[in-house]
């Protein structure tokens, strides 16, 4: 059986984080075929010091038939920062969009961000038309602090969700909005047929390399880890863990 991300780490976050986490590991099992994925021995569990607190993170990586990486990350500051990162990345033979989702958040003052997509990678940044039926009959939320998507967020969908929850009703409306953009994803994915044009392949490719390209621009993610681990590691975490575009 594929082990969980460590209780010793999830026990300690803010209640939304561990349930999150938590529901994400189990519509991936009830959907998906899981297997292993290698991650690199040195950057499965990671500990570093930021202005004197300690920082650790810790990656769990699975893949499936459809999906090259499954990518889920729990990070945690000593005083009190907490951080879930998830994305999929779809193999090049699937034309899939991107999913993703985050959160931010201190066990004092709550959640300040929440982000959760299905990211389109086609030309021209519309989403498959089964995504687009599917996401038609979610009913509408609505949110007291939405926040605005960074210049390069383009990248993102209309249905895009971007906000500070207040309250534990609207953590619950995010919690509830990004599993079901989860569910759609691998309910729509472990049908899909594979691609066997070779243009509609690159296409992909390119689609997941702009992607990554423009994910690696967030200079908050940048500013932290390089604070606490320096430029050169850096780059490394984000091109060859959190957002590995296969080369086009």
């Amino acid at each position: 059986m594929l082990k969980s991300i460590q209780a010793t780490t999830r026990a300690t976050q803010r209640s939304l984080i561990q349930r999150l986490a938590e529901s994400i590991e189990e519509i991936w099992r009830y959907y998906l075929v899981l297997s292993p994925y290698s991650v690199p021995e040195d950057l499965g569990y990671i500990e570093g010091s930021l202005e004197g607190q300690r920082l650790t993170i810790q990656n769990h990586c699975y893949q499936t038939p459809q999906f090259r990486k499954l990518h889920l990350e729990l990070a945690q500051i000593d005083n009190g920062l907490d951080i879930l990162h998830c994305v999929m990345f779809p193999n090049p033979e699937y034309a899939l969009p991107i999913f993703g989702v985050d959160l931010v958040g201190s066990r004092d003052y709550g959640i300040s961000a929440a982000i959760a997509d299905l990211s389109p990678i086609n030309a021209d940044s519309t989403l498959p038309i089964d995504y687009q039926q599917a996401l038609s009959t979610l009913p509408r939320v609505s949110f007291s602090q939405p926040r605005r998507l960074p210049e390069w967020g383009d990248i993102f969908s209309d249905h895009c969700l971007f906000i500070r929850p207040i309250g534990a009703s609207e953590e619950d409306q995010f919690l509830n909005r990004a599993l079901e953009f989860l569910t759609i994803h691998c309910q729509i994915a472990r049908t899909e047929t594979p691609l066997s044009s070779r243009f509609d392949i690159m296409n992909v490719i390119a689609g997941q390399h702009n992607y990554c390209t423009k994910q690696r621009q967030n200079d908050k993610t940048r500013r932290v880890l390089e604070k606490s681990f320096g430029t050169e590691w850096t780059n490394r975490y984000m091109s060859t863990m959190l957002f590995d575009a296969i080369a086009v």
